[in-house]
C-alpha cells in the first residue's frame, strides 16, 4: 500500500500538471497564436480533458487523484478519507497548483514576459451557479463512478470536464486550487480575485451538495456483476478505505 508521503507526492504533481494544462492550453493558442476566444476555449477542454483522463490513470492507485480540494472535502464529508490526511491532500494540491501557474508562465516567458499578476477578469453571479452545477456534476460522477464499481472513472470523468468546460457559463473551474491559481494568470482563463471567493465558495457547496446526494444513491459500492435492478441486501460490500486512512 502506498504510504502518505507517496500520496501527496502524487497528488502535488497531479495538480501541478492540471494547472499547468488549463492555463498553458489557452496562453498558447490565444496569446501566442493569435487565435479567437472561441477557438482557445475548445482547445482549452480538449486538452484539459486529454491531460486529466492521463493524470488519474497514473495516480489513481497512489492517492485517488483527486487534485482538486473540492473532492477530497466531499469525501471528507463521506467519512471516506480522515481529517488529518484531507488537510495534507489540500495542502499539497495548493503547492502543486502553484508551482504549476509558475511553470505554465515560465514556458512563455519568452513572448510575454510575465510571471505573476492580478486577474482583472471579473464574473457575474449567472457563473457562480454554474460552478455550483458543475462541481456537483464532478463530484456525482467521481462517487458513483467509484461507488457503482465503473473501470472507466478516468474517462468518465475526462469526458465530463471537457464537456462542461464549453458547456457552463463560467468555463467549469469545478476546482477550488484551480481558481486560486487562476486569481494570478494574465490568461483569458484568469478570474478576479473577489469573483474567485465566489466560485471557490460555490465549488464547495456544490461539492458537500454532491456527497449527501450521490452517496445516498450509491451507500457502499456496488459488487462489480451486480444486477443494477437487483442490488439489494447481498450485492453490496463495504467501502474500502482511501489511501492513507488507516
Amino acid at each position: 500500500m502506498p504510504t502518505l508521503k507517496q500520496n501527496l507526492l502524487a497528488e502535488f504533481i497531479g495538480s501541478l500538471f492540471l494547472v499547468v494544462v488549463a492555463i498553458a492550453s489557452t496562453i498558447l493558442p490565444f496569446n501566442v497564436l493569435g487565435g479567437d476566444m472561441a477557438l482557445s476555449g475548445l482547445i482549452n477542454a480538449f486538452a484539459v480533458a486529454l491531460v486529466l483522463f492521463a493524470l488519474i490513470e497514473t495516480f489513481a492507485s497512489i492517492s485517488g487523484a483527486h487534485f482538486n480540494p473540492a473532492v477530497t472535502v466531499a469525501l471528507l464529508a463521506s467519512k471516506d478519507i480522515r481529517p488529518r490526511v484531507a488537510g495534507y491532500y489540500i495542502a499539497a494540491q495548493f503547492a502543486g497548483g502553484f508551482i504549476g501557474l509558475l511553470t505554465a508562465h515560465l514556458m512563455f516567458y519568452d513572448t510575454m514576459g510575465m510571471l505573476l499578476t492580478i486577474s482583472d477578469t471579473v464574473k457575474t453571479p449567472g457563473t457562480f451557479f454554474a460552478e455550483f452545477v458543475g462541481t456537483f456534476m464532478l463530484v456525482g460522477v467521481i462517487i458513483g463512478c467509484v461507488r457503482g464499481g465503473s473501470n472507466k472513472t478516468s474517462l468518465a470523468v475526462a469526458f465530463l470536464v471537457g464537456g462542461l468546460l464549453v458547456t457552463t457559463s463560467s468555463t467549469m473551474f469545478a476546482n477550488p486550487m484551480v481558481t486560486f491559481n487562476r486569481m494570478f494568470t494574465y490568461a483569458i482563463c484568469g478570474i478576479a480575485p473577489e469573483s474567485g471567493a465566489f466560485f471557490i465558495v460555490a465549488e464547495i457547496l456544490g461539492a458537500l451538495a454532491a456527497a449527501l446526494t450521490f452517496c445516498y444513491i450509491f451507500p457502499s459500492r456496488v459488487q462489480d456483476k451486480c444486477d443494477p435492478y437487483d442490488c439489494t441486501k447481498p450485492s453490496f460490500i463495504k467501502l474500502p478505505p482511501i489511501n492513507g486512512r488507516t
